[in-house]
């Protein structure tokens, strides 16, 4: 309780924003871990899940590789939640720009007509724009701290 104290008295912060800053990297590590084991370690089922088996790449390392990414920045997310958030912020940046690139890439193929599914777009990509926003905002949070 003591070393929460501290944290609380350096980040100059209220903590129920703190609390919601650590809630929301929590929730988005569990999306991204369970998102990232799914196409990682069972690809063909995810696809057949979706009916869309016909679709998933004939090399299926494809789909394994974006899902170990999609693993590794749950982790961070993880770490984040966990962590010191001021000393983590350039993380924090990096988090919040991968959840931009995947929520611009969804829609510009949902556009396109070119997903194999409407989830990855409808789905996938509406909560990474939601989580873009609320960790874009967090970032600019703590920026705004440490420029004081």
């Amino acid at each position: 309780m003591l070393f929460l104290n501290k944290l609380l008295k350096t980040y100059g912060m209220k903590p129920a924003k703190e609390k919601y800053y650590r809630g929301l990297f929590t929730i988005a590590a569990f999306y991204d871990l369970l998102l990232g084991a799914t196409f990682t370690f069972f690809p063909a089922r995810a696809f057949a899940a979706m009916g869309i088996s016909e679709k998933l790449p004939a090399f299926g390392g494809y789909v394994t590789l974006l899902g170990a990414f999609v693993l590794v920045i749950g982790i961070a997310y993880a770490l984040i939640s966990r962590g010191d958030l001021l000393r983590n912020a350039d993380l924090i940046l990096i988090g919040t720009l991968y959840k931009l690139a995947y929520s611009a890439t969804a829609f510009y193929y949902w556009a396109a007509g070119s997903l194999p599914h409407v989830a990855f777009a409808a789905l996938f990509g509406v909560a990474d724009a939601v989580f873009f926003v609320l960790m874009a905002e967090c970032y600019w949070f703590l920026r705004a701290k440490t420029e004081h």
